[in-house]
């Protein structure tokens, strides 16, 4: 990715808004019903994968009724660039022990599923009540691993994205959207 240098060229990298602000509000409202409904009223340990999920999982946290804790984790495949290396780095693990909570993997995106297929195997091997995963965005096109979300926001198409916490070489996570980045 070239530097970006002034406003305009950062304006001139979004190519399109695939997801509005008010969509993904939308959407997040009706996972947290969801999630309530699942828990009951049950405690639960939301886990974040920075850095891509922060902005959802602030959002996820609040519309979640069900009393709820939070965790973060940093694994990455994507070194600044577009294109994922193939390589999973955990560089961040969970600090507590997760064998007393019903566990959520709050994700940004499900790409190729490398990475979150990783955090799943080593977050099970902890013995979690149970576990699940919610994406706010899953890219099936891409898939190299079986894993599916127990919970999606969107499903969208074979386009590198950007926003509401996605980034490319860690710009554009301050948008309140989702769109399409261009070169």
């Amino acid at each position: 990715m070239k530097k970006i240098h002034s406003q305009d060229d950062f304006q001139s990298r979004i190519k399109r808004i695939i997801i509005s602000e008010e969509e993904i509000k939308a959407a997040i409202a009706n996972a947290g019903k969801e999630i309530d409904a699942i828990y009951d009223g049950r405690p639960i340990l939301l886990v974040s994968i920075l850095k891509g999920a922060f902005v959802f999982m602030a959002d996820l946290c609040r519309a979640i009724t069900a009393p709820c804790e939070i965790g973060f984790m940093c694994a990455k495949s994507y070194y600044e660039g577009t294109v994922s290396t193939g390589i999973v780095k955990i560089t961040m693990d969970l600090e507590q022990d997760i064998s007393n909570y019903h566990v959520i993997i709050v994700e940004d995106i499900i790409d190729t599923g490398r990475t979150l297929n990783d955090v799943i195997k080593l977050l099970k091997a902890r013995n979690p009540i149970s576990l699940r995963v919610v994406t706010l965005l899953d890219k099936p096109s891409r898939r190299l691993v079986d894993l599916n979300a127990d919970l999606s926001l969107f499903t969208i198409p074979d386009h590198f994205v950007i926003g509401y916490g996605l980034d490319c070489a860690e710009y554009f996570r301050n948008l309140p959207y989702i769109a399409e980045y261009t070169e």
